[in-house]
């Protein structure tokens, strides 16, 4: 295995990895802690992955939604709003509107919108991924795509 090729992919890449991963988690720290995650279950295989960005990519998707599915097991209703994490580093200012609108976002909203639109996978991908029906994915987004045009529009 190239420890240095993995140390030196892990070097460039990992502040677009970064933000992939806080835009599934909403959370800089869980952010972090997504990306850790990914990179020690891709470095086994690193020699045999060919599109890397897209393998470390869905494996955030993958780990995110089964972390999602636990916690839902576990969570109670709150008084308390979340806390919005703000981006630490925007590309531009509509990029850091955007991120601080996705991350006002409920979990399900942010992961269906990063599925379909970040990775590109289809309505029936989705579904797949998350466990929910075709019309749930598209009502859901639709929802979130919405939620998003308000807050954007908002914000100006």
């Amino acid at each position: 295995m190239d420890e240095e090729d993995f140390h030196d992919y892990v070097r460039t890449r990992r502040p677009a990895l970064l933000r992939t991963a806080h835009q599934l988690t909403g959370h800089a720290s869980d952010a972090e802690d997504l990306l850790q995650s990914a990179l020690a279950k891709t470095y086994p295989a690193w020699r045999d992955i060919q599109d890397r960005d897209g393998y470390i990519r869905r494996a955030m998707v993958n780990i995110n939604i089964s972390q999602w599915r636990r916690r839902k097991l576990e969570e109670y209703p709150s008084d308390e709003l979340p806390e919005i994490c703000i981006p630490t580093e925007p590309v531009c200012e509509s990029h850091e509107r955007l991120e601080v609108a996705l991350a006002g976002l409920p979990e399900r909203m942010r992961a269906a919108i990063q599925l379909r639109y970040y990775e590109d996978l289809s309505e029936a991908e989705v579904a797949r991924r998350l466990g929910i029906s075709v019309g749930t994915v598209k009502s859901t987004v639709s929802r979130a795509m919405a939620k998003l045009r308000d807050c954007l529009q908002h914000q100006r």
